[in-house]
């Protein structure tokens, strides 16, 4: 149900928000790309087409049955060359330095423990010259969306995910949890303490969602 979840959730706009994170992300074919906590694979399964053929794409999460569900998708739409998969912790990427042109995170930082440990990793782990795009649950810019947002977030979405999912727990966790992660400017912050340069920010609907991006050089 998770598919169908992240639709009525979030009114399927999620689509366009990953859809911006990818053009925002520039890659380009015959580059490698890291995908944390891909879930599903909508990130990875764009990027596998970008990167073509001479390109890699290796799609991650912590979760190994997510990661089957997303393999298995990845599968169904042909994706079979230049896609690999991996178990992976963001905090304590198994990969060399300087291994990656892109490193893309969606709708999963707020679930890492240690925060600043993965943005250390992300860096490391990313060639000069490339780029980090986090895409995530942010701070609304206008008092009456953010309280419009809370009355949706606290009172229907865990309704919707007893009904639909039949876990109103997680759901509730979902909106505990975004309202636990770093503003913009402070995860902005993070980043540059991390080492990335020239970070920027783009907030979506109203700053709901937010991309942050910076550059390693």
């Amino acid at each position: 149900r998770y598919d169908v979840m992240n639709d009525l959730m979030s009114l399927g706009i999620h689509r366009l928000w990953k859809r911006i994170a990818v053009e925002l992300a520039g890659v380009r074919r015959g580059q490698r790309v890291l995908d944390l906590a891909a879930g599903t694979g909508d990130l990875s399964d764009r990027f596998a087409g970008l990167v073509g053929s001479e390109g890699q794409v290796v799609m991650t999460d912590i979760n190994q049955a997510m990661l089957v569900r997303g393999r298995d998708r990845m599968i169904d739409r042909g994706h079979l060359g230049n896609l690999d998969y991996a178990q992976v912790d963001a905090e304590a990427l198994p990969f060399p330095d300087n291994s990656f042109d892109c490193i893309t995170i969606a709708f999963g930082l707020r679930n890492v423990t240690h925060k600043n440990n993965a943005l250390h990793a992300m860096y490391q782990a990313l060639k000069p010259g490339g780029r980090v795009l986090v895409l995530e649950f942010s701070k609304p810019t206008s008092q009456a969306l953010s309280r419009l947002y809370d009355l949706y977030s606290f009172s229907v979405l865990p309704q919707l995910g007893r009904l639909v999912a039949g876990d109103a727990d997680s759901y509730r966790y979902l909106a505990e949890s975004i309202r636990m992660h770093p503003d913009q400017e402070t995860l902005k912050g993070m980043m540059e303490n991390a080492g990335f340069e020239r970070c920027d920010v783009h907030n979506l609907t109203g700053g709901v969602v937010a991309v942050h991006r910076g550059f390693k050089f």
